[in-house]
């Protein structure tokens, strides 16, 4: 697809693997975090761990999840740090922690995490590692953690939009444009 835009018109190929760490970064540290704490923030109180039945996750087990995969996949497996997940722990758990101090863990798992993409060369991207049984690249484990984080936050966003509806809104529409709020 060409596109006129100024920003992209001198890309070119060769530019497309920091172009796709860049926007990964962009995703994972700014974009997505910044609804989530909005959502965060727009929770009633008693809400965080709420579930619609035992098979459902609550906000709260979507942000353990989320900090889970983000260190095993970008943290230990790309960037080498020992992995030392219980991702079943992350859907068992039921509360005890509030949302400020759930949201500070996956603010820190993601600082580390663009830390270790931030040192990503081309080259690396094609560098395979071996993350929960499965034989992948680095760039199949980053678009993977974008897409997944993508989808989480998408259900927390509609977790609160059916715990507090009409509280909160990502971007201002006026004129036709989407623009952002966060």
């Amino acid at each position: 697809m060409t596109t006129n835009s100024p920003a992209r018109r001198d890309a070119t190929v060769a530019d497309l693997p920091l172009e796709f760490i860049d926007r990964s970064r962009r995703y994972l540290v700014r974009e997505y975090p910044a609804k989530i704490e909005r959502c965060l923030a727009a929770l009633p109180p008693g809400t965080l761990w709420a579930r619609s039945d035992t098979e459902s996750n609550s906000v709260g087990n979507l942000l353990l999840h989320l900090e889970g995969n983000v260190r095993q996949w970008i943290v230990s497996s790309v960037g080498g740090v020992p992995d030392e997940r219980h991702r079943a722990a992350e859907f068992a758990a039921t509360g005890g922690t509030d949302a400020q101090s759930l949201f500070a863990a996956l603010r820190g798992t993601l600082v580390d995490a663009d830390a270790v993409l931030a040192r990503l060369t081309p080259d690396d991207l094609a560098t395979r590692r071996v993350i929960q049984d499965r034989d992948v690249s680095v760039f199949e484990a980053i678009y993977h953690v974008v897409e997944h984080f993508a989808m989480h936050t998408g259900q927390i966003i509609l977790l609160t939009k059916l715990h507090a509806p009409g509280t909160i809104q990502f971007y201002d529409d006026a004129a036709g444009a989407a623009k952002p709020l966060y």
